[in-house]
């Protein structure tokens, strides 16, 4: 691995542990200023390993998420959401037709059907459209995520997770003890797995291990 990619991957570490760190501390302003850090830093590593452009935007996009979800405002959520489906796009079509599990699609449809039927009546009515659409798309990305690898995989379902996360904090069920923290690291990891599961798949291990 270049030295310039150890030294973005390392910032991109040092980024999301400040991240995690000020919000179990309930640190606002470190959140604030680390959470933009992160997709440009992931994104810039990745670019160093040869990433295609794609994986590229669909980083960058998640960045642009980001940076609309640290408003409370519900057009900013409406416009973050937005830029997180376009990132989803961008995955699906950097994944192809790989071949996937058909029963791997029959868990996740069933999972997404699930969770959308309890959510429901729970949501904002003007969110319940947009929030349904955009779970389709998310699930979708999920699970053909997983015709890359188990990192990638992986990385999707924890995507879904971290997005499932944050619509049980809209429709206000109860929620775990810090719940943004919860929210980001699984966000981190997922766009670190589906970055490194990405790059594994198209140029190889060695592209990001050595």
């Amino acid at each position: 691995m270049k030295t310039s990619s150890h030294v973005l991957l390392a910032a991109f570490g040092l980024a999301a542990a400040v991240d995690l760190v000020s919000l179990l501390a309930g640190a606002e302003l470190g959140h604030q200023i680390a959470k933009p850090l992160l997709m440009p830093l992931l994104a810039a590593y990745a670019v160093t390993l040869g990433a295609p452009k794609l994986l590229t935007a669909a980083l960058l996009f998640g960045w642009g998420g980001d940076l609309f979800l640290l408003s409370d405002a519900d057009w900013a959520f409406l416009v973050g959401m937005g830029s997180f489906a376009a990132g989803h796009v961008c995955y699906l079509v950097l994944f192809g037709r790989r071949r996937t599990s058909p029963q791997l699609g029959v868990l996740y449809a069933v999972a997404l059907a699930g969770t959308l039927v309890l959510l429901w009546p729970d949501l904002p009515a003007d969110l319940r459209i947009p929030v349904a659409a955009y779970s389709l798309l998310l699930a979708a990305m999920a699970y053909r995520a997983s015709a890359l690898g188990l990192l990638a995989g992986v990385g999707g379902a924890l995507f879904l997770l971290s997005d499932t996360l944050i619509a049980t904090g809209v429709a206000e069920w109860p929620q775990l003890p810090a719940p943004d923290f919860w929210v980001m690291l699984t966000y981190i990891a997922a766009q670190y797995l589906l970055t490194t599961g990405a790059l594994g798949a198209m140029y190889g291990e060695r592209r990001t291990t050595v």
